[in-house]
């Protein structure tokens, strides 16, 4: 099982990154501010759920690679290092998320929202090189069984999100609006979730 000193770091970095504005959490945003709450929510948690298959990538390539060799996971450990410092520059040098915008695109069941919503993140191949990256930092190999902490990261992400997602689509006439009337809010989120990236990319580089 995961310790505590592996699960609240974890934790409190996947809040920040899912809070961080993006892709997934505008769309859901968007969804609920034009279709209503419960849409919002489906499509929420699709998206939150499609993570279960980038924690079933990381599971099967990083348990092989570390069974390869232990310089392949070095080699990995500071190829994702590397990819991590890059998303935080990049967040730290955008100029924040747009104003939310309310699709206008025909209404949908919650069931079809569900399935587009776990389909687009499952398919995104940055959320399938963000896992490799962000998961195996958190991984203690000395504790044995890699693959069954990496699923128990994958699980507390996608359970994570899940709520935020679906508290984001719940209130998203209210989110919505906050962030329109404050564009600099998403601005100030980015520039968090880039600090976030460069320290955990640094902190995979240098660690043995």
């Amino acid at each position: 099982m995961l310790t505590l000193a592996q699960a609240l770091p974890f934790l409190l970095a996947a809040v920040l990154v899912t809070a961080s504005p993006g892709p997934d959490n505008l769309m859901v945003l968007g969804m609920g501010m034009s279709r209503g709450r419960w849409q919002g929510i489906a499509f929420g948690l699709g998206c939150a759920l499609g993570c279960l298959s980038h924690t079933l990538l990381a599971v099967v390539g990083v348990s092989a690679v570390i069974a390869a060799s232990p310089w392949a996971f070095t080699a990995l450990k500071w190829a994702g290092g590397g990819y991590l410092v890059w998303l935080g520059l990049q967040a730290l040098r955008s100029a924040g998320s747009g104003p939310v915008a309310a699709s206008l695109a025909p209404r949908q069941g919650w069931q079809t929202l569900f399935l587009k919503g776990m389909l687009a993140n499952a398919i995104n191949p940055k959320v399938v090189l963000f896992f490799l990256s962000f998961l195996p930092q958190f991984v203690v190999p000395a504790q044995g069984q890699v693959g069954w902490q990496l699923a128990q990261l994958g699980g507390l992400f996608t359970l994570q999100a899940a709520l935020l997602f679906g508290l984001l689509g719940y209130f998203a006439g209210t989110v919505g609006g906050w962030l329109n009337r404050r564009p600099r809010a998403g601005l100030w989120l980015d520039r968090v979730a880039g600090l976030v990236f460069v320290g955990l990319g640094l902190r995979l580089i240098t660690q043995r």
